[in-house]
């Protein structure tokens, strides 16, 4: 762990000149709110410190919460959304971390609605979203907490009780939602499929009245600007708005949104066709002829370069706004049970609804059901010629961003840690 307190220690005096400016703005705020001290579960940034933003997303009926997580400054959101049921008291899906903060927002709601009654895991396989399912539940001691049926953890598979779930309050989530005591105002549809070590998991929950379908990690969309929560700290953004070690940028709305573009082609590619790396020898002579403002992260390492075309990579991914399948999951994931995926998308896609809320990036989505099923048109053969190649029914996402994904795909099934992917339907 001695190499993520030195990357905490490297942020501490930027985010402190910003949290300290912040408080001077407005002297109300107290930083120990934003404190998380179970971090070290899942060390991902901005670590110890998590600002929650709420966000109303249908009056006086869905509100969204959202956090910041990432690596190497590649900084997404993290959604919680909750929902009034009719009968008086709040449903969860997919908590966040239970901060001072996010609690006291939460109970500003309870003061208005009732009582949490129900907090829903929607997914079996995400360690950022199954880490504060028992903190959260702890704070509300009169909710019930629902999980998908095939809950594991890596690398030893521990009872729930064992990762902090209330055991007493934690059930199975029910295989048909008219069998769950919020049956009435939602439905439901599971996504299981089995990846051999576990299952990936995601329930998409849709809550009636207002025509709102909850998603996990199975469709997202990216926002042409940077989200509010990733600007409450906007050093990640300016980061990658650099093009390289000696860049020193302004603090300006272009430079954000730059960054922030950057970021959405590193976070959901890991490596996509525009950028390149530079070897370790070159970074670090680089870094330490780098000015000192340049150095403040990462000791001043700065190990890649954007092609001067990168923004086409990016309205490529973005595509308008329309939602989207995740390269990480059309690759390692999705390609493992095509038909299992087409056969959870049509009978979600038969639902009427007017707007997606995801865990991640954009939200709301305001689409359909039509929008939401072509999202899945790449596991399906080209009718006219066979071809398994579309990604989307009208703007395909570039074949050569998936380029490191599928080298790193064919090396992990040569080693047998993945299954080789099946046969589009």
């Amino acid at each position: 762990m001695e190499w993520i307190e030195q990357l905490k220690k490297a942020h501490q005096t930027l985010r402190t000149q910003l949290l300290d400016q912040g408080q001077q703005n407005n002297p109300s705020i107290n930083s120990r709110d934003w404190s998380w001290r179970f971090w070290l579960a899942v060390p991902l940034y901005p670590y110890s410190r998590r600002r929650t933003l709420r966000k109303e997303i249908v009056k006086d009926t869905i509100w969204t919460f959202d956090q910041l997580q990432g690596i190497l400054y590649t900084v997404v959101p993290i959604r919680m959304t909750v929902v009034k049921l009719e009968k008086g008291g709040l449903l969860v899906y997919a908590p966040v971390a239970p901060t001072k903060e996010c609690i006291r927002l939460v109970k500003e709601l309870e003061a208005k609605h009732g009582n949490v009654k129900y907090i829903i895991l929607p997914t079996a396989s995400g360690l950022e979203h199954k880490v504060f399912v028992g903190p959260f539940a702890r704070q509300f001691p009169a909710s019930k907490v629902f999980v998908t049926a095939n809950q594991w953890s890596y690398p030893l598979n521990l009872p729930l009780g064992w990762l902090g779930f209330p055991t007493k309050r934690t059930q199975i989530l029910p295989e048909s939602s008219g069998a769950a005591p919020f049956g009435d105002e939602f439905d439901y549809e599971v996504l299981s499929i089995d990846l051999g070590r576990g299952s990936f998991e995601e329930v998409a929950l849709l809550h009636k009245r207002s025509r709102t379908l909850l998603l996990t990690d199975s469709v997202l969309s990216v926002p042409e600007k940077p989200p509010e929560i990733v600007q409450v700290d906007p050093y990640p953004l300016l980061f990658h708005a650099r093009d390289n070690a000696f860049d020193v940028v302004e603090d300006t709305e272009a430079n954000r949104r730059k960054g922030w573009q950057r970021i959405s082609l590193f976070a959901l590619y890991f490596r996509p066709s525009k950028l390149e790396t530079i070897g370790l020898g070159e970074a670090f002579r680089d870094a330490f002829k780098a000015p000192e403002r340049s150095r403040k992260a990462y000791f001043g390492l700065f190990p890649f370069r954007w092609k001067t075309d990168w923004k086409q990579s990016f309205n490529a991914l973005r595509g308008g706004g329309r939602p989207f399948v995740a390269p990480i999951l059309q690759t390692f994931i999705f390609n493992q049970s095509p038909r299992d995926v087409l056969d959870w998308a049509d009978k979600v896609a038969k639902w009427y609804f007017e707007r997606i809320i995801p865990c991640h990036f954009d939200a709301p989505i305001e689409v359909g059901p039509h929008q939401f099923r072509q999202a899945f048109t790449f596991l399906e053969k080209k009718p006219s010629t066979g071809e398994d190649t579309l990604r989307s029914a009208s703007q395909p996402l570039p074949e050569e961003d998936f380029e490191f994904m599928r080298k790193l795909e064919e090396n992990l099934t040569k080693r047998g840690i993945t299954s080789p992917a099946k046969e589009n339907v």
